[in-house]
């Protein structure tokens, strides 16, 4: 059974930073595209970031480059989204998941205030 759970969200002021962790059980994070995704008020999911390990690659939404990087730890199956510089409108729910978010987790709430 595919099990992801994100942690990490919470309230920070604009220019604030936040770690993102998800820990990935029964699913083979070295071999599949992974990814984080938003949801902000009022607009559909949107994938922001995404790493393949096996391919050494890594894709950023336009919106977050040079703000957010991902990274994922093979041995500890957890992927990771650092993000700095925040912007209120990075606030939403953040998902890990497969990059075709066949499986996600539960969310993690950021709030970006101004």
């Amino acid at each position: 059974q595919v099990q992801m759970v994100e942690s990490g969200g919470g309230s920070v002021q604009a220019g604030g930073s936040l770690r993102l962790s998800c820990v990935v059980v029964g699913y083979d994070v070295s071999l599949n595209c992974m990814g984080w995704f938003r949801q902000s008020p009022g607009k559909e999911r949107a994938e922001v970031a995404s790493i393949y390990w096996l391919a050494s690659s890594t894709d950023y939404a336009d919106s977050v480059k040079g703000r957010f990087t991902i990274s994922l730890d093979i041995a500890q199956s957890t992927l990771y989204l650092e993000m700095n510089n925040l912007r209120p409108e990075d606030t939403g729910v953040y998902y890990c998941g497969s990059c075709g978010f066949d499986y996600s987790g539960q969310g993690t709430q950021v709030t970006v205030s101004p």
